[in-house]
């Protein structure tokens, strides 16, 4: 399977005024660039059954377990159990509950004000799900088949201009600079202003759209996940796969909604969220060579 990469031109543009000179800004032109033949993975059967128990098994390995420490006594008591108590005995007519030492209150049980939780979550419950290497390597290319798919891509949610052409693939960037124009290797891209510029590419590119719908689509997550470092909910936007981790890699990851991920460490999860295939990539021409 061939694609046709495309070549960036970037003219940099930068106002004087009398007070000194003002932010660059960028307008990327967009060429063609030349033919390319894809790894075979893109051809693979989609299959959406081994991307969701992909995605699912490696969300539950990463889960965390929570839960209380085992009872031990005085020493160590679990929650509920931090009482001092009694138990009157046989013979008053009343039920065999422990009661806080001279009162009539009871606690400890799972039914009394304070006491403990009946079936609380325990530390050692391991959550971890088993999934083979090769079913892996199935769900990941199986992934990267459907995110070449324009159909499945806008069936996601993701918004991008007629123009497109999928697979996109990016080759050469270039600067122009009123006269002078300079060649630049795309994954060393220079970390000045380099968010700037990356933003001006996805958007000459014709994915600006999906940028913005990321950036506003941001919301403040409900529940308790609020105090707990994670206040907002911010919707996926692009995946940009790249070969290493340059100076693209740090200019496009702190655009909300964007990830970045090196072509070694792609995995099923990237490439579908939650287990919904169809993701808006972006790859450099070195991550699909890095590929075979």
């Amino acid at each position: 399977m061939k694609v046709k990469t495309y070549n960036l031109v970037s003219n940099v543009e930068q106002e004087e005024l009398d007070a000194g000179l003002l932010a660059e800004s960028y307008i990327v032109e967009i060429t063609d660039g030349k033919n390319l033949t894809l790894p075979s993975v893109f051809e693979s059967e989609i299959r959406e059954d081994l991307v969701r128990s992909a995605v699912h098994a490696s969300r539950a390995n990463r889960r965390q377990a929570y839960g209380h420490n085992e009872h031990d006594g005085k020493r160590a008591p679990q929650p509920g159990m931090k009482h001092s108590v009694e138990w009157w005995g046989k013979g008053r007519g009343v039920s065999r509950i422990m009661r806080k030492t001279g009162q009539r209150t009871g606690a400890q049980n799972p039914h009394t004000r304070g006491g403990r939780r009946a079936h609380g979550p325990k530390v050692a419950k391991d959550w971890s799900q088993k999934l083979n290497s090769k079913q892996r390597t199935l769900a990941r290319n199986s992934a990267i088949a459907a995110s070449i798919n324009p159909e499945m891509v806008s069936s996601r949610g993701h918004n991008f201009d007629d123009k497109v052409r999928f697979p996109i693939v990016i080759d050469g960037y270039k600067e122009s600079r009123g006269e002078s124009t300079e060649k630049y290797d795309l994954e060393s891209l220079p970390l000045q202003n380099s968010t700037r510029k990356f933003v001006a590419m996805m958007k000459g590119l014709g994915l600006g759209e999906d940028l913005d719908r990321a950036k506003s689509g941001r919301t403040i997550r409900a529940g308790k996940g609020t105090m707990r470092g994670r206040k907002y909910r911010t919707p996926k936007s692009l995946l940009l796969v790249v070969a290493g981790r340059d100076g693209l890699h740090k200019a496009a990851r702190n655009v909300p909604g964007v990830d970045v991920v090196a072509a070694k460490d792609l995995c099923a999860e990237d490439l579908a969220p939650g287990g919904d295939m169809g993701r808006l990539t972006v790859w450099t021409k070195a991550a699909i060579e890095a590929m075979e």
